[in-house]
């Protein structure tokens, strides 16, 4: 007679007290950290149920499989409750893939050294923002690779969204109305680049009073072409970053109020800048940050969400709603431990949200989705991105540093009131023929910055 030395439920058991006790690290069966530095995969960290969806749900569901209304009520527990009625509802389909195991795919490359690099050395000064333990402005990384509450989770998202230095991206968007049609397409380009948390441990142009620059500018179409925005987010967290627009109809740039976080910049937009990387806003101007879970879920992470070659702009089959237009074809897996993190809006008086829960993976610190309520407590909108390495297998991205480009390809913001949706993907090139651009050996950042991430590159932008 064979003894299992775990049973069924010890995996989810284990994760229930780690939140019980504040427990930080990540890992059930072993620390998940001593692993990734090896370059060991993750099996030997978690137990079979937490890293097999066949596992879990003992064998009626399998990679290869499609989650649809006939069958979710089997990973209701595995996915948020809009997900949830939107596969109920609405006809959305999720395709089931094999987990990641080799944990080196669950970042971009220069990052993950950054995190090993300077792990451990992450602080709070006395105003709750993140210092080196020499006092300095964060240089790079996850500065909490093992975080021990809702705080610190919601800083490994905050400090470097996209987690390159300089990150331009080529999207397409389009705007789905109650009725399944298209109400707006856009193209557009969105600028991050670090002033600070950089993974090359420096300051762009010694500014360490500066944690980003940001741009968005439209192309497409005519009537929304020109128009730019600008932020300038400062290190301090409890400081508003400057949101400075051109609009080409006054042909000026203007300054916008910090409440503007809080509306759609363009018409049909159902998303925010507050929804952004799930931490739109400074992170000290949210609080009450507290860890309420921690539990096995299915995220869009791995490399078959990059279509590469299938179509030749890299865009997405859709399906599901009225008129089939509704969601992107995405492909979900086993992530074994999700912290699933609440915040409040206590900078924000007049916000429109209540509160908002993240769902982060808690092997690379990104999150996987995000859901908004309304001052009434409700569930108003969910905030869902795909990441992954650009390689399916069969077509592969470089950064220009040689290795694989690792960032986000899909993202989707769902009002689950209105049933309006945002969905947008990166793709090979915009209108205005922009292409994807990232940080690495020859990238001339300076003239980057002068191009897109200045109010005078603004009015340039939108005077082309």
């Amino acid at each position: 007679m064979r003894i299992r030395k775990y049973d069924f439920d010890y995996g989810r058991r284990e994760l229930l007290g780690k939140v019980a006790y504040g427990i930080g690290a990540a890992g059930v069966l072993a620390p998940l950290w001593p692993l990734i530095a090896r370059g060991a995969d993750v099996t030997s960290a978690y137990p079979d149920e937490l890293l097999s969806i066949e596992a879990y749900t003992k064998g009626r569901i399998k990679p290869g499989d499609v989650i649809d209304a006939n069958n979710v009520e089997l990973v209701k527990d595995l996915i948020d409750p809009v997900c949830y009625r939107q596969v109920k509802e609405v006809g959305r389909k999720l395709n089931i893939v094999a987990p990641t195991l080799d944990a080196t795919r669950l970042f971009p490359h220069d990052y993950l050294e950054a995190t090993l690099r300077n792990k451990g050395r992450a602080r709070f000064d006395a105003d709750k923002n993140v210092v080196t333990d020499q006092g300095e402005p964060w240089i790079g990384g996850l500065p909490f690779a093992e975080p021990k509450d809702g705080l610190e989770a919601v800083y490994n998202l905050a400090l470097n969204w996209g987690r390159h230095d300089y990150s331009q991206y080529a999207i397409r968007d389009w705007d789905i109305k109650p009725d399944g049609s298209i109400g707006y397409q856009y193209d557009f380009v969105w600028v991050e680049m670090n002033g600070a948390a950089r993974t090359d441990g420096k300051y762009f142009a010694d500014r360490k009073d500066v944690l980003r620059y940001q741009s968005i500018f439209f192309t497409r179409p005519n009537d929304a072409a020109g128009t730019s925005f600008l932020n300038t987010w400062y290190y301090d967290q409890r400081k508003f970053p400057d949101l400075q627009g051109f609009l080409p109809a006054f042909k000026r740039v203007r300054q916008f109020p910090t409440n503007q976080r809080f509306e759609p910049l363009v018409p049909g937009l159902s998303m925010f800048l507050s929804d952004a990387w799930a931490t739109g806003d400074p992170t000290l101007t949210w609080g009450n940050f507290r860890i309420i879970e921690r539990r096995p879920f299915l995220g869009a992470i791995g490399g078959a969400n990059f279509h590469g070659s299938r179509h030749p702009n890299w865009e997405y089959p859709t399906h599901g709603g009225a008129r089939g237009l509704t969601f992107f074809e995405t492909h979900f897996e086993m992530c074994p431990e999700v912290l699933v993190i609440e915040g409040e809006p206590v900078g924000y008086p007049r916000s429109p949200y209540s509160k908002r829960r993240i769902y982060i993976d808690a092997r690379n610190g990104m999150f996987l989705t995000s859901l908004q309520f309304d001052r009434r407590g409700e569930v108003w909108k969910q905030f869902e991105a795909a990441f992954g390495p650009f390689d399916n297998g069969r077509d592969v991205v470089k950064e220009p540093n040689g290795h694989t480009l690792w960032s986000w390809n899909k993202v989707m913001s769902y009002d689950i009131q209105t049933h309006r949706v945002t969905r947008f993907s990166q793709v090979r090139e915009i209108e205005g023929g922009y292409r994807n651009v990232y940080s690495g050996p020859g990238t001339d950042e300076r003239a980057l910055w002068n191009k897109f991430l200045t109010v005078q590159a603004m009015q340039r932008l939108g005077s082309a």
